[in-house]
């Protein structure tokens, strides 16, 4: 599920905020032409003074009261924005070194920025190890930027092993060096900073958001420095703000008017995964919810929430007919036994969310099962499969580490070739549909890799798509308020445990009633 992390985003200026669910997220490519297309409208090195200064003005903000910062400077722009933020913290009365890289040719801003910090008489030395920084100190890492498309090597190197080897925290400018920022991955092991709070410049990258960009770029701010966004359309949108998809409920409405769900799964010895999902489609509000557990031996009557109308699995062929308008949530702990009940359901379901076995008997039974898929789209009836990277590398007939090199991607892939809606689930989850561009959940934490708290997630999508939702509203609304009642209960805790699934039932019920 989703990585631990704080509050992923907070903007720095008065940037705008955009309309809809979220940020919008742009490429690298992108955003090098947005920065090339101010530089053309710009005084000369403008841009980069705008920068240095609000990385300045976070430094100040974030570490008040640090008395030294170090800043490692590469040999390019990002360089040059630290050493623009470096002028501005002396001048505060910060006591500043700069490391800056070797290097005989810089661009024009860098260079310019470079022959400022001389002229003020900063110290700067081309050795890459850390001063005697204190725990209340700052660092700098303005090593790469955008700029690194490789893992690496030499001075920076050495440099980025400094900043993670500090007691003092880090502040990366733009990126973590050593981090994809379309991607989300590390280019080597060991060699990407890991810093405290990351300053995102010009516009906001996908990487930062998924993979393991949480991980490594800490607190992510952002400042658009008043320049306009790209032109291209983002890659992605960064999913924030769900509030205005909740379902209503008015007065003449009955509990048919917010629909039915069947809950379908939990093979002997993993009844509860079904369990929870049933109990989570309860929580969001669906009118009715049926639980055909495919154990025998599963309990009649689910004692916490008797309201659960619990049925034999061999109901469901006498009444497939009621299929036709119901939300159907299968796989969860479904084992084997779910695999031969697949072709009904996906020819017959509603509404259909496809889960844990039930995603890896699509996988083995391709064949047969993905026309029917197809089917489905053509009549109209969505689907939304919820996989996990391992489950999605299934589907796709690739490696879980080739899923998460392009988590973006994968997750289109699978929605374009099954037409359906698709939550890629991790760090930073993932929903993409066909012919739209895909979200990236903001909320959610490391306590959510805790075993069923995916089976819950299934029901809870399920239980608000019931409602009337589309389906892309339900798998948006669904995954973002999972990972904010996983937000909320860590906010209450005094250590970063695991949260158990039975548990996030719960705080999703509170989650629902405020």
């Amino acid at each position: 599920m989703d990585a631990s992390g704080p509050a992923p985003l907070h903007v720095l200026s008065a940037t705008a905020a955009p309309k809809g669910l979220g940020w919008p997220l742009y490429d690298a490519a992108a955003i090098r032409t947005q920065e090339s297309a101010a530089q053309q409208t710009s005084a000369p090195h403008a841009l980069m003074q705008r920068a240095g200064l609000s990385v300045a003005r976070l430094a100040l903000a974030v570490a008040p009261h640090a008395r030294r910062v170090w800043i490692a400077a590469g040999s390019g722009n990002n360089g040059g924005d630290g050493l623009e933020a470096a002028l501005h913290l002396a001048r505060a009365g910060r006591e500043i070194t700069v490391s800056i890289e070797p290097r005989a040719t810089r661009p024009a801003d860098a260079q310019a920025a470079l022959n400022r910090a001389q002229a003020a008489g900063l110290t700067l030395r081309p050795d890459a190890t850390a001063p005697d920084l204190q725990a209340g100190d700052l660092a700098l890492d303005a090593l790469f930027g955008l700029g690194l498309s490789r893992a690496a090597t030499g001075w920076a190197l050495e440099a980025i092993r400094s900043l993670n080897a500090m007691h003092a925290p880090v502040l990366a400018i733009d990126l973590p060096s050593g981090l994809d920022g379309d991607h989300g991955v590390v280019h080597a092991e060991r060699s990407c900073v890991r810093a405290q709070w990351t300053l995102s410049l010009l516009a906001l990258k996908p990487g930062l958001f998924t993979a393991a960009g949480r991980d490594q770029a800490g607190e992510i701010w952002f400042d658009g420095l008043g320049v306009k966004s790209p032109r291209d359309p983002p890659v992605a949108h960064l999913l924030t703000d769900t509030g205005l998809l909740w379902p209503t409920r008015h007065h003449a409405q009955h509990k048919g008017s917010f629909g039915d769900v069947w809950v379908i799964g939990g093979a002997s010895g993993m009844t509860g995964a079904s369990m929870l999902a049933a109990r989570a489609a309860l929580i969001a509000g669906a009118g009715r919810v049926h639980w055909l557990p495919l154990d025998p031996q599963a309990p009649v009557v689910d004692i916490l929430h008797p309201e659960l109308m619990v049925h034999p699995a061999k109901r469901l062929q006498a009444e497939s007919d009621g299929l036709e308008t119901a939300t159907v949530v299968c796989g969860c702990g479904g084992g084997e036994a779910v695999r031969a009940l697949l072709p009904l359901l996906v020819s017959r379901a509603g509404r259909l969310v496809l889960d844990a076995d039930a995603l890896n008997a699509l996988a083995c039974d391709a064949a047969a099962l993905a026309p029917l898929l197809a089917a489905r789209a053509a009549r109209g009836r969505p689907t939304v499969l919820t996989p996990h990277p391992l489950e999605a590398a299934r589907l796709l007939g690739c490696s879980t580490p080739a899923v998460q090199a392009d988590r973006l991607a994968a997750a289109r892939r699978i929605a374009e070739r099954h037409g359906a809606i698709v939550v890629l689930k991790g760090s930073g989850s993932v929903i993409a549909a066909p012919n739209q561009t895909p979200w990236i959940n903001a909320s959610g934490n490391a306590a959510l890799a805790s075993a069923g708290t995916g089976d819950v997630l299934a029901g809870w999508i399920g239980g608000l798509w019931s409602q009337g939702l589309t389906p892309v509203d339900a798998a948006c609304l669904g995954v973002h308020t999972h990972g904010a009642a996983a937000d909320r209960w860590r906010a209450t805790k005094r250590h970063a445990g695991a949260l158990n699934a039975s548990e996030l039932v719960r705080e999703l019920r509170r989650l629902r009633n405020d």
